[in-house]
């Protein structure tokens, strides 16, 4: 009869386990932690709220610091880098057109870029094709800190030659049939003739052009 009263308790524990479902576990798990909490009072569970807010801020900065460290060891994948210097051209209302002028100029600042990494750009002047219109475009282009201006076209040639003067840390390239060739201003001929200053450099169209483009621009980048 004892021994009867002793397997009584383990059956229906037995049976109780075997019925429980994963629902009867969660409710009794959540009555258990609230009880628990109760336990601990208001002042413990601040503290540990305190705490676990703390840990959770030192894991994602910590996160967020190997994520920079890893960005910084990256290595450079571009193909290049532009050096700080800026080569701006300065065309009349039809561009870079294939077969003008400025088309060729355009070319040859492209080949000095892929060597030198210099950045390069071209501004047309729109409206009217005069000196006086394309200053206002040139004045622009000093004022983007271009190290190399390139001028193509009459009225083009004409308003940067008269700037020339008064931007002497700026060198020019003036594509017309205004110099003789590649000839610096800085020349005893022109010094003579009262055109421009040392910081000019004329350009005739022709086959030449691209490459004398290109070296004029390398010359400027290799003076950084």
């Amino acid at each position: 009869m004892v021994k009867r009263v002793r397997q009584v308790p383990q059956a229906r524990r037995a049976k109780a386990v075997r019925g429980a479902t994963p629902w009867s576990w969660l409710t009794r798990a959540a009555r258990s932690a609230r009880l628990w909490l109760q336990e601990l009072g208001g002042r413990t569970i601040a503290l540990l709220a305190g705490a676990m807010v703390v840990v959770a801020a030192v894991a994602v900065t910590g996160y967020f610091l190997s994520r920079t460290e890893t960005a910084r060891r990256l290595p450079d994948t571009t193909p290049r880098s532009s050096k700080d210097v800026d080569a701006c051209l300065l065309t009349g209302k039809d561009g870079i057109t294939a077969g003008t002028a400025a088309a060729q100029v355009w070319e040859g600042m492209q080949d000095a870029s892929l060597e030198t990494h210099v950045r390069v750009s071209h501004v047309p002047v729109t409206g009217e094709q005069s000196a006086a219109n394309a200053r206002s475009y040139l004045s622009g282009l000093l004022q983007r800190s271009c190290d190399l201006v390139l001028a193509a076209g009459g009225p083009q040639t004409e308003a940067a030659e008269q700037a020339a003067p008064l931007h002497r840390t700026v060198d020019f390239v003036l594509v017309g049939d205004s110099g003789s060739g590649s000839e610096d201003t800085g020349s005893a001929q022109d010094a003579d003739s009262g055109r421009g200053s040392g910081n000019i450099t004329f350009a005739r169209p022709g086959d030449g052009l691209r490459a004398e483009v290109a070296d004029a621009v390398e010359r400027v980048a290799a003076r950084g």
